[in-house]
């Protein structure tokens, strides 16, 4: 039995674990346990997807879009791909409507996290993505 052998069941622990690291913006412990993720199974798409979710938290949204085509064009069903992409485009002022779009697809899917993640995307992005400026907002706009 090789050493990837011995530690392939620990595939989703290091997973896990760097998408909680990216939630706890330890960005060099993350990169860490995704390569680690990468090295025992580099079939799997999910460490593609933490690497660009790391990048979508860092708001590096062209590295983070990158990433995720690169996991469509594999699979291009994978509805978790698609969702943090249409996060990313939406963030994006030339693909909002892009993302948006990619968002609504997910709205459909049977998956009820997707569908939560989605519409809270949606939500986000109408609240404030496109929301107008306010009357003191306008004004500073205007002076400078």
């Amino acid at each position: 039995m090789s050493v990837l052998e011995k530690y392939s069941q620990d595939f989703f622990l290091l997973l896990e674990s760097g998408f909680i690291a990216v939630n706890q913006m330890d960005e060099e412990s993350s990169i860490r346990l995704f390569k680690a993720a990468e090295i025992l199974n580099n079939k799997n798409p999910l460490s593609k997807i933490g690497f660009g979710y790391l990048h979508l938290h860092k708001l590096e949204l062209k590295k983070a879009i990158t990433l995720f085509e690169g996991v469509l064009k594999e699979d291009p069903k994978n509805e978790m791909a698609k969702t943090f992409m249409g996060i990313a485009l939406s963030m994006t002022p030339n693909d909002l409507n892009k993302g948006e779009n990619l968002l609504e697809q997910n709205l459909k899917s049977d998956n009820a996290d997707i569908k939560k993640l989605a519409q809270i995307a949606l939500d986000f992005v109408d609240r404030f993505v496109k929301k107008e400026p306010s009357p003191v907002e306008g004004k500073k706009k205007k002076k400078d």
